[in-house]
């Protein structure tokens, strides 16, 4: 019998069929959940590690390495009793109760969790998708962090009117958070790493097209936010629509042009293209239609949790906790109707929400109107994703690497964690033409 054969064969045992798609946070929520029931559970992804998307801007930043922010999705998952399957999905056959991967096999489900995450969405902007970078996936923080460095490496070797201007755009947790780590590494590493580079040779922008930044925020946190990136030397511009992105230029609808030697897109996102393919109902950014029990529309027995998932009338916020929640929610309704139990409709329990601005400066939001800001909060921050990072030894590499870094970056060398193979001179100049001098 074939490898695809045996995949569609029903569970002996009676035990319902759910295949998980996608290994991140509510994707793992929702098997680990499932899998305690004595449910049959299949995780796929596309990827063989799990990413740990808030802490990719301090790999992108060199704080980190690739690896701190990454778990084997096979320990996990056959650690909870689960199959994993490494593969992407390429089309859903409902009638049939299966799905298609990439690769031309087949699996058959009684129940079906999309939980793929999304990508960026580009509103339209010309140039933007051919000429920024992402922060989605651990790859594009490995992209990033060699560009950033390749451009040190450039300045280090250059006259000293050639510059490097870093420009983040979006002025939510990513960008912010992002911006405000890039302007740590310019004022505090630098004079280490790089002591022949001036830092006002290096420039970092954060554009925002609304009035302020970190939306979901109290007013006083978004100014202190602002406040604080600001004193870091960071440019932000706020009310500041793009016009257009070409490889070396921000242009604002204004008519201002920023040089900008790395951009950085953070300003919203949508759901990946292969969306389309699958046959759901899609709502704004292609993200998947689902009902309040986030069943998809139309589709009893498939379920979209996480960022792809547009609940009717319940916008969420994109971070880890809805996820979470969604994963376990959607796990426990399986449950229910595999005991002839009415579903019943998710409802998000807000337990709060946080940004980090840079050394020693973050912002948190807690219920019943708790805010904290500064240490204090940088330290709730830290804490809080050092815990729940996947693996001890994450945790562990992730203290000891974070640790070196605040500690030690005045006196020993930065603490730049860095890839196997250093970016040259010439990749710097490749990466988008000749160095640019003012």
């Amino acid at each position: 019998m074939t490898a695809t054969a045996q995949e569609r064969q029903p569970a002996a045992d009676g035990a319902a069929r759910v295949v998980v798609v996608g290994a991140g946070f509510g994707g793992l929520a929702a098997m680990r959940k499932l899998a305690r029931s004595g449910a049959r559970v299949t995780l796929i992804d596309r990827n063989i590690y799990s990413t740990f998307q808030p802490l990719l801007y301090e790999v992108a930043s060199a704080g980190l390495s690739g690896s701190d922010v990454a778990y084997p999705v096979r320990a996990v998952s056959h650690r909870h009793g689960a199959g994993f399957r490494h593969g992407e999905l390429a089309t859903i056959e409902p009638a049939a109760s299966q799905i298609v991967l990439a690769d031309g096999a087949r699996l058959g489900y009684d129940y079906l969790i999309l939980a793929t995450g999304v990508t960026a969405a580009y509103h339209g902007v010309p140039g933007a998708a051919e000429h920024s970078l992402g922060l989605y996936t651990r790859h594009d923080a490995i992209v990033l962090r060699d560009r950033i460095m390749a451009g040190l490496e450039r300045l280090s070797l250059t006259g000293p009117r050639d510059e490097v201007a870093v420009t983040v755009i979006g002025g939510g947790a990513t960008g912010v958070e992002l911006a405000g780590s890039l302007a740590d590494l310019r004022n505090i590493a630098l004079a280490n790493s790089y002591p022949e580079i001036d830092r006002a040779r290096v420039h970092v922008s954060l554009i925002e097209r609304a009035p302020a930044l970190l939306a979901p925020f109290h007013p006083a946190l978004r100014e202190y936010t602002r406040q604080q990136l600001v004193k870091r030397g960071v440019d932000v511009r706020l009310d500041a629509a793009i016009a257009k992105i070409t490889c070396d230029q921000v242009l604002l609808a204004d008519g201002t042009a920023l040089p900008s030697d790395i951009t950085v897109w953070a300003a919203g996102v949508a759901a990946p293209a292969g969306v389309t393919g699958w046959g759901l109902p899609q709502a704004a950014g292609g993200r998947i239609r689902t009902g309040p029990d986030l069943r998809v529309t139309g589709h009893g027995g498939i379920f979209a949790i996480g960022d792809i998932a547009l609940i009717d009338d319940q916008p969420l916020p994109q971070l880890a906790q809805p996820a979470l929640q969604m994963g376990r929610h959607a796990a426990a309704q399986i449950r229910r109707l595999q005991a002839g139990q009415a579903v019943v409709p998710f409802r998000y329990r807000d337990k709060g929400t946080m940004a980090t601005i840079g050394y020693r400066s973050a912002v948190v939001q807690l219920p019943r109107h708790v805010r904290v800001r500064g240490t204090a909060a940088w330290l709730a921050w830290l804490t809080l994703h050092l815990i729940t990072l996947l693996g001890g030894r994450n945790r562990l590499t992730a203290l000891v690497n974070l640790a070196w870094r605040y500690l030690t970056w005045r006196r020993s060398g930065g603490g730049l964690v860095i890839g196997d193979h250093p970016p040259t001179q010439q990749a710097a100049l490749s990466s988008h033409g000749p160095a640019r001098v003012v």
